[in-house]
């Protein structure tokens, strides 16, 4: 069986407007944007410290926690997970240093 992340994207989607009271999505959802980035903030700190711990199992369960919170935001915030991919696919067809160097100059004018 093959999972992606647009398959978790859907089913966001799907809990997001169900009003479930025992959906976690749902209850992140009615929170707020606020609420939601600060779960998110948690979990990219939760991954950096089960990555530097050296623990595996852990750092794939944080993981899969902060990509769903990302998702839930990316939700939020009306932007498709086909938009991220498609900046991702641009970014590819140069060096990582200079995709950077013309993000820099960009905000600099």
């Amino acid at each position: 069986m093959s999972f992606s992340l647009f398959d978790l994207e859907h089913i966001i989607t799907q809990r997001a407007s169900s009003g479930d009271k025992t959906s976690w999505t749902a209850k992140l959802v009615e929170s707020g944007i606020e609420k939601a980035a600060e779960k998110l903030g948690e979990e990219a700190v939760e991954t950096v410290i089960a990555s530097l711990a050296r623990d595996k199992e852990g750092l794939r369960d944080e993981a899969a926690d902060l990509l769903f919170h990302l998702l839930v935001v990316l939700h939020m915030k009306d932007v498709p997970l086909s938009d991220v991919i498609e900046e991702l696919e641009r970014r590819t067809g140069q060096s990582g240093l200079a995709e950077k160097a013309a993000r820099r100059e960009s905000k600099i004018k």
